[in-house]
């Protein structure tokens, strides 16, 4: 059926083949995009002006408008019709019964109306007191009635627009600021709304407004196709969802994808974050320019005056070779040559950002249209400038949006397209690839007095991730990639060497310190043999914090600081030529053998529990008001089931627990007895600790078997109703026979929830393993733990049989 064919369905069949030819438009799979949705307009124009001139003869001094999105011809499937009823006046009692029969139909639809009855004085009125009804008038749009009335309504509403432009304008700012604040910025948001967050629709309209005032205009290339984009992804969301909603959820995603012939939904956030970026960089451009009009609009009486009417000459103050600054921006100087000069685009953007000015968008496109390739390797100078970029700080990060917006970045570094705009779907990243190499950048910037080599630190920052865009391991993949850049912008093979190996290792010390036991020689000699010199674990410490912070909130903490730092003391020691000593050989401290006594005498656990806000010696305060945490000791006869006791009744009281350590004790010549000593760190997980006699109470009556924790944590659960989300991955349990010579260590990844570190321990009681200790690490939802077990003697377990009871204790938990 053609379109005429559906237009004609319309006007036979009155409301409900409006409906029909609606339906049907909507499913046609050969039409989408910009022809459906003018298509969609066009036949929703045709049904409302048959509602307007049906029943009854034709009203003069009335007219219907479209406004809004409507007004613009952008309707989606599930878009309001943005509708304004205007009249002159004189028949109020005609336009209230012809507005009854606009709006009960569309109404008896179902489809969402936004609407109102003015005279153009109303109208104007309105629009003066309201920014968002002042806006939604700038497209207006004639459907039917008296025409000239509503181009005379368009006509003063765009001279009172351009009138109080510089009134309006900064209240618009402030409208799309606020908005951004609320909603966050689309480019790095995993389930974006593609309307109301920064760089989606509602700022590209706000862009349209600026250009209708005549004050300044945004930057149009491609800005028309970014905007398409996003009308194209929310015209799939409609249809995918049968709801008008613009949050592009997860669960849609892959839906929304197959609706616009995409590969996938990371394919999809991707092109999604691409057209976002451009409308954002255009905001950035062009409220820049407001406010250069603005405040020249008001210095320039004053300066006419002091000049006698002279034209005053705009001051250019020199930043760099062939860059100045210039009404507040980096623009070039005029005897730049940027086809002779390939370093230049980096020494205006190092020049910028040391400014903290922006880059004007003059000077970067014609950077981008003339200048010629750096030579490989890059002469020192190039490189000089990327170091003095990248340690700049904040102003870094919209140095370098200017550069990739027009392409210098991908030019500069071809690696980078793999990881430009690339989503993360990890809930622990707040940013996308690329965005979180400049943040971990921005950040190692803090370190650089930490570091002897602070080049070093700034570029492996940068390119720590880059091996994201490639299939497999990106801690491997990014190894291969930084030694060829850390090459190309011209470091020696010795530099070159450690960026390659801060990348290969950027995770190591983290996961290490986090996940493995840090008294097993094992651990700190595999982590020195890694990172071979002091001077790259001094790096290499720097950006493990640098990209931790980066990352996002749940990634680094004081806890973690402390447990990093004190591995790398260790390293340190062992790369100096010091022999850690034998955990078994470790005399216990004065608290552990007065608990441990006190437990054999009394035939019963006694624990203590102590806060540890004081970093470890060697690591400087963080300014973190967070605790490292609450270290719980705890002293028991040895017997079965201490694991899972202890760590249900943790849970019960809502304590997470982040590490965990077993050992038997050797108690003093004169007492008998076997005590297992169970060192933990925990911090609640709301409100504040329970009493440490409380806890002793439960502990007691869970090892003699009278409180059922598997049931008072179930009761718990189902307390709670279940919510509808991502479903998680299934849980993962391996071996690593080569991280202990003392003990196997098994490590489980799973999804974080209350009781898993008690169903954990239960399993490996039933597998008849003893566990030396535990180091748990929580990262968002996922939680990845390590576990340091022996046989019944003491021994590592043999290969079989470790691989068995990782199969069984996988089991447990898919169970």
């Amino acid at each position: 059926m053609t379109g005429t064919d559906v237009q004609k369905e319309a006007e036979d069949s009155g409301p409900s083949g409006y409906a029909a030819a609606r339906l049907r438009l909507l499913t046609e799979e050969a039409r989408s995009g910009p022809p459906r949705r003018a298509a969609l307009a066009e036949l929703t124009d045709d049904w409302l002006t048959g509602l307007f001139t049906a029943g009854s003869e034709e009203l003069r001094g009335v007219s219907l408008v479209a406004v809004g999105g409507y007004g613009r011809g952008e309707l989606s499937p599930r878009s309001d019709l943005d509708l304004l009823l205007l009249h002159d006046g004189s028949d109020p009692k005609a336009v209230a019964a012809l507005a009854d029969r606009l709006w009960y139909p569309v109404w008896d639809l179902g489809l969402a109306l936004d609407h109102s009855v003015r005279t153009p004085a109303e109208a104007r009125k309105t629009s003066g007191e309201d920014l968002k009804v002042q806006l939604g008038l700038l497209d207006a749009r004639h459907l039917a009635g008296d025409l000239g009335l509503t181009a005379g309504l368009r006509t003063a509403v765009l001279a009172d627009w351009r009138n109080q432009a510089p009134k309006r304008l900064p209240e618009l700012q402030e409208l799309c600021a606020e908005r951004a604040e609320r909603q966050g910025e689309l480019q790095y948001l995993l389930e974006p709304d593609l309307k109301e967050a920064r760089g989606g629709l509602r700022d590209a309209t706000a862009l349209r407004a600026v250009a209708a005032s005549w004050l300044a205009d945004a930057p149009r290339e491609g800005l028309a196709d970014a905007r398409r984009r996003l009308l194209d992804v929310r015209d799939a969301l409609h249809l995918a969802t049968g709801r008008a909603t613009d949050r592009l959820a997860l669960q849609e995603q892959d839906q929304v994808a197959a609706e616009l012939g995409l590969l996938d939904a990371d394919t999809l956030l991707r092109q999604v974050y691409e057209a976002a970026r451009l409308i954002s960089y255009a905001s950035d451009v062009t409220w820049r320019e407001v406010g250069r009009v603005l405040r020249s609009r008001a210095v320039r009486p004053r300066l006419r005056a002091m000049l006698g009417g002279g034209k005053p000459t705009a001051e250019r103050s020199p930043l760099a070779e062939g860059v100045v600054e210039q009404d507040g921006e980096v623009v070039l100087a005029r005897a730049a040559r940027p086809e002779r000069d390939p370093v230049l685009p980096l020494r205006a953007a190092a020049a910028a950002a040391q400014a903290g000015l922006p880059l004007s968008l003059h000077a970067v496109r014609r950077m981008a249209a003339t200048v010629r390739p750096l030579p490989t390797p890059w002469p020192a100078e190039a490189r000089e400038q990327l170091v003095t970029l990248l340690g700049s700080g904040r102003p870094t990060i919209e140095v370098w949006e200017a550069l990739e917006a027009e392409g210098l970045i991908t030019r500069l570094l071809p690696d980078w397209e793999r990881v430009r705009c690339r989503p993360q779907r990890n809930a622990v990243h707040i940013w996308t690839v690329d965005r979180h190499l400049i943040e971990t950048a921005v950040r190692a910037s803090e370190f650089t007095r930490r570091v002897s080599r602070p080049d070093l630190l700034l570029v492996a920052a940068l390119l720590h991730d880059i091996g994201k865009g490639w299939p497999g391991d990106h801690s491997v993949a990014g190894e291969i990639i930084a030694k060829d850049v850390a090459a190309r912008i011209g470091f020696d093979r010795h530099d070159v060497t450690v960026v390659a190996t801060l990348v290969r290792h950027h995770l190591l010390l983290v996961e290490t310190a986090t996940r493995r036991d840090l008294e097993d020689p094992a651990t700190v000699r595999s982590v020195a043999e890694a990172v071979g010199s002091q001077g790259t674990l001094e790096l290499l410490h720097a950006l493990t914090e640098a990209d931790a912070l980066a990352t996002g909130p749940a990634a680094w903490s004081s806890w973690r600081g402390s447990l990093v730092a004190d591995l790398v003391e260790r390293v340190s020691a062992v790369l100096a030529g010091d022999v850690p000593d034998d955990p078994e050989d470790a005399a216990p401290t004065a608290e552990q053998e007065r608990l441990a006594i006190e437990a054999v005498a009394t035939g019963s656990p006694v624990l203590s529990l102590r806060a540890q806000t004081e970093p470890p010696a060697g690591q400087e305060p963080s300014g973190d008001p967070e605790p490292l945490g609450v270290e719980l000791l705890i002293a028991v006869p040895e017997q079965p089931g201490v694991l899972p006791a202890v760590a249900g009744v943790l849970a019960m009281h809502r304590l997470t627990v982040r590490t965990a350590e077993l050992r038997s004790l050797t108690l003093p010549d004169g007492v008998d007895g076997t005590v297992l000593l169970l060192d933990w760190r925990v911090a609640a997980e709301y409100g504040s600790l329970p009493q440490a006699a409380r806890l002793r109470a439960d502990l007691v009556r869970a090892l003699d078997g009278s409180l059922d924790i598997a049931g008072r944590l179930a009761e718990r659960d189902a307390a709670y109703p279940r919510r509808r989300g991502v479903v998680a991955p299934p849980p993962r349990v391996s071996v690593h026979p080569a991280a202990s010579r003392l003990a196997t260590v098994i490590e489980v990844r799973s999804q974080d929830a209350p009781g898993l570190l008690f169903r954990i321990g239960r399993a490996l009681e039933d597998a008849s393993v003893q566990m030396r200790s535990a180091h748990v690490s929580t990262l968002g939802a996922n939680a990845v733990d390590a576990f340091y077990v022996t046989g019944p003697e003491g021994a590592p377990l043999p290969g079989d049989e470790a691989e068995s009871v990782a199969r069984k204790l996988e089991e447990t938990l898919r169970g």
